[in-house]
């Protein structure tokens, strides 16, 4: 079958249309990261270690954002994690199973048992490694990473191992490793040749039992005790009610958490309901959804304004698209700082999120709806003037919820006779 010039031109044009308008799609909701914006940094058979696609990359209207990273470790059971030492300052969360951590100085090693809901704080440069001491159960840390040598970019630096993971010695001359080890060097260099099954290993039992020994000390993560291993699910809820509860863990709690101006928090949302509406005075969230399923909806003004712009429109007034998503267990989103924000779950299964949140010390939750919003809090006059109606009418709308933090979401206020839309 022959093709014209004029078909083969229109067949471009379309794939070149088609490409566009992915590629607008994405942008339009930069905020929402899955499976296909992570990659992989380790892997065996045993276990991977997953690093979500820099911020800064995906959209500059997440620059501020960009020298943070995410990452998800998953070990299988018994296993084993090499030590290295990484160019970050990293808050791991466990979010399931049960492992134990070992930190090593110059002088000393300690090991710490760590379980599902708890939260420690490695900084940069500190030689580390970790066992899944579980019979059955994947060990599954999320991890918050702010690297301190690239910005944006992450490095781990393995001396202990061989062909793989490769040991950073075998970088260096065999003279100056002569010197360094004082050893013999057939002796050295055998021993580098060993290792080629990865970076997550197999152990044995009893080598998981040896290694799951708690040895005290001080914890070397600037001069604190155990107690640097706070487990968020052990901590009273900040919000409580029938709907949801929400657990914190900030500044006032964890020395290195106000040292890097970040927090943590993790919200249960029971089935079929809602986070209040709220935007956050200064602090960015990174919201990954541990389990269920749900959807969240963001006012966002950025993306109202790069539409504007691109049909050449100038922007007279304050306008702001929605940006929603469908969330399920793996899913990375981005509230940034003043855009208010809501998460739904859905009706089968409650809906549990993890946000690492930055730039935190002095951020507040301003709630936009419920018991306490803001609206409740202005004048009689201020309310007439802001929505031009009686502020009989504006508090029969901002008055009718009592439940705060968490209410009843739309379908649920639908079945009760409610004029939530779906």
């Amino acid at each position: 079958m022959r093709i014209t010039g004029r078909v083969c031109f229109l067949v471009l044009a379309i794939l070149l249309v088609s490409v566009s308008a992915k590629g607008e799609e994405q942008e339009e909701n930069p905020y929402v990261f899955d499976d296909r914006h992570f990659t992989t940094g380790l892997q065996t058979q045993h276990g991977r270690l997953r690093i979500l696609q820099n911020f800064a990359e995906r959209s500059k209207l997440l620059l501020g954002i960009g020298n943070y990273r995410v990452a998800v470790l998953e070990a299988q059971p018994h296993t084993f994690i090499v030590p290295n030492h990484q160019d970050v300052n990293t808050l791991l969360y466990v979010a399931q199973g049960e492992g134990a951590v070992s930190v090593v100085s110059e002088d000393n090693r300690e090991s710490f048992n760590i379980r599902e809901g708890d939260i420690f704080w490695i900084a940069a440069g500190t030689p580390t490694y970790l066992i899944n001491r579980h019979n059955n159960q994947n060990l599954v840390i999320a991890e918050l990473l702010q690297p301190v040598s690239v910005p944006g970019r992450v490095e781990a630096f393995f001396g202990a191992g061989g062909e793989n993971p490769e040991s950073f010695y075998k970088a260096f001359s065999d003279e100056i490793l002569d010197a360094a080890f004082n050893a013999r060097r057939d002796r050295w260099q055998s021993l580098f040749r060993k290792q080629r099954q990865g970076a997550i290993l197999k152990a044995s039992e009893e080598q998981i039992r040896a290694m799951s020994r708690e040895e005290g000390g001080i914890w070397p993560f600037g001069g604190q005790t155990k107690a640097s291993v706070i487990n968020i699910l052990e901590q009273r809820p900040s919000q409580s009610n029938q709907y949801g509860k929400l657990y914190e863990v900030d500044s006032s709690q964890h020395r290195q958490l106000q040292d890097h101006d970040v927090s943590i928090s993790l919200a249960n949302i029971t089935q079929g309901a809602m986070t209040t509406l709220y935007y956050n005075s200064e602090a960015t969230q990174i919201v990954i959804v541990e389990d269920g399923e749900g959807y969240f909806e963001m006012a966002c003004p950025h993306l109202s304004q790069q539409q504007g712009q691109g049909q050449g429109q100038q922007q007279p007034r304050p306008s702001y698209q929605k940006v929603s998503s469908p969330l399920k267990q793996g899913t990375v989103v981005v509230v940034p700082a003043g855009h208010p924000y809501v998460a739904v779950a859905s009706n089968n299964q409650n809906l549990v999120l993890l946000s690492f949140e930055i730039n935190s010390k002095n951020n507040r939750r301003y709630p936009l709806a419920g018991k306490r919003n803001i609206i409740n809090q202005l004048e009689r006059e201020a309310k007439e003037l802001a929505f031009r109606a009686s502020a009989r009418n504006v508090d029969e709308v901002f008055g009718s919820q009592n439940d705060e933090g968490f209410v009843k979401g739309p379908r649920q206020q639908q079945q009760q006779g409610g004029r939530a839309d779906a």
